[in-house]
């Protein structure tokens, strides 16, 4: 609403110009004809542009987020704990397998217990707490940020292994 007002002085602009020129009226009719249409373009393809931007301008994207997490870490992962030996694929296809259980209304806290890797947030039914986009790796903040209060990612892969998200808040 706020850019009709600009709009609406630039319109009464136009239509006072061809007034004050000294010009004969001969002509004068078509010259306000045609500075009126170009204003009410202009108008018309102001409010247009407003009215879109309005309409796809994305919601505020929070600074934090709080997830949880099923990780399916892999020899060699960092910081994978010394008792895992599985491969890469082998973590992949479990995690994949922890995903499905979940998709299929396995409570999330049940898969963390029996897929899990993380020990250190076990204890937490896989809760890793609030974080800022940047605290985490950038994979895993780009899934979780993505997702909306409640929603589970598809199986993410970062250096720590394959994670499974799901947004809490």
């Amino acid at each position: 609403m706020l850019a009709v007002v600009p709009v609406r002085r630039a319109l009464l602009m136009l239509l006072a110009l061809p007034l004050a020129c000294d010009a004969p009226s001969s002509g004068g009719a078509t010259a306000t004809t045609t500075a009126t249409a170009t204003a009410t373009a202009t108008a018309t393809a102001t409010t247009t542009a407003t009215t879109t931007a309005t309409a796809t301008a994305p919601a505020s994207a929070p600074d934090t987020v709080i997830a949880q997490h099923v990780l399916v870490a892999y020899k060699g992962a960092r910081r994978a704990p010394k008792g895992v030996t599985r491969s890469k694929a082998d973590a992949k296809t479990r995690a994949q397998e922890a995903l499905a259980k979940i998709r299929a209304g396995t409570a999330f806290e049940d898969v963390v217990k029996t897929y899990s890797d993380d020990t250190g947030s076990l204890d937490r039914m896989g809760s890793v707490g609030k974080f800022h986009r940047e605290d985490m790796d950038p994979a895993f903040s780009a899934a979780a940020f993505a997702l909306p209060v409640g929603g589970v990612s598809e199986v993410v892969e970062t250096p720590f292994g394959f994670h499974v998200l799901k947004r809490t808040q």
